[in-house]
């Protein structure tokens, strides 16, 4: 069985810097930003990651934007607004897509998606719309489950084959168990031909066999490997030498 699709639904997306009005001005004064010439897709997954601050959920953002999705999340269908707070930076991108068409798709943003919950219960509550959309999650009201056991009901219920999964930080809400448990989960899709574009800071989900991982820092981005990150070394670091790493952070004085 075949890992990936032979065309990823999305190939490249690239900045067009002559059109950017100001580089001195936020989204543009980020340095991943202003360096970023093109950013090549893996076929099945691809990981953004970095320090907070220098714009990994602003250019995912910006990325799910131009594929079609809705700025606080949901599915291709999701058209709603809670608070206009999206940059400006989807309109100075141009996003290269593949020769096939996703039959599924999800932007999950970890902290919006109580928003997207909110909009699929409003949504519901019209009794002329037909099949409930919480059905498609598993039945049960987001609001009623746990943060983390919401998102795994989108990942195992409303995630499907031939998907397009733009994901920000999906391990904010989610213990080690659970993101090996994703981790399976995708595995599952890619091999019904989806793909992922993932901003996170877990190693857990890094680590996905023949990922690319491509690492934001003030000197711009580039790709890396699971091994080479600064979250994989300060984790391994950490469990190596716990006591001694320890004993130097809280024993400054």
């Amino acid at each position: 069985m075949k890992l990936y699709p032979e065309s990823p639904f999305l190939r490249y997306v690239e900045l067009k810097k002559e059109l950017v009005p100001s580089f001195a001005e936020f989204p543009f004064n980020l340095p991943s930003i202003q360096k970023m010439d093109r950013l090549n897709f893996h076929p099945n997954t691809t990981f953004i990651i970095g320090e907070n601050g220098l714009g990994k959920s602003t250019l995912l953002e910006a990325i799910a934007v131009c594929a079609g999705f809705n700025p606080e999340g949901g599915t291709f269908n999701f058209q709603f607004s809670t608070y206009d707070s999206h940059s400006e930076l989807d309109q100075y991108m141009r996003l290269v897509r593949g020769t096939e068409k996703p039959k599924n798709g999800f932007f999950l943003r970890a902290e919006t998606f109580y928003n997207v919950a909110s909009q699929i219960e409003k949504l519901d509550q019209d009794p002329l719309a037909g099949r409930r959309i919480i059905d498609s999650f598993g039945g049960k009201s987001l609001h009623e489950q746990s943060h983390g056991e919401s998102f795994f009901a989108a990942f195992t219920n409303r995630f499907g084959p031939e998907g397009l999964y733009i994901l920000d930080e999906p391990e904010a809400a989610l213990s080690p168990l659970r993101q090996l448990s994703l981790l399976s989960r995708m595995h599952e899709l890619i091999q019904e031909g989806s793909q992922f574009i993932i901003a996170t800071h877990s190693p857990i989900l890094m680590s996905y066999p023949g990922a690319k991982i491509m690492e934001m820092s003030p000197g711009g981005m580039k790709e890396t490997e699971l091994e080479e990150t600064s979250h994989y070394t300060i984790m391994e670091q950490f469990f190596l030498d716990r006591k001694r790493l320890l004993h130097h952070l809280l024993n400054k004085s």
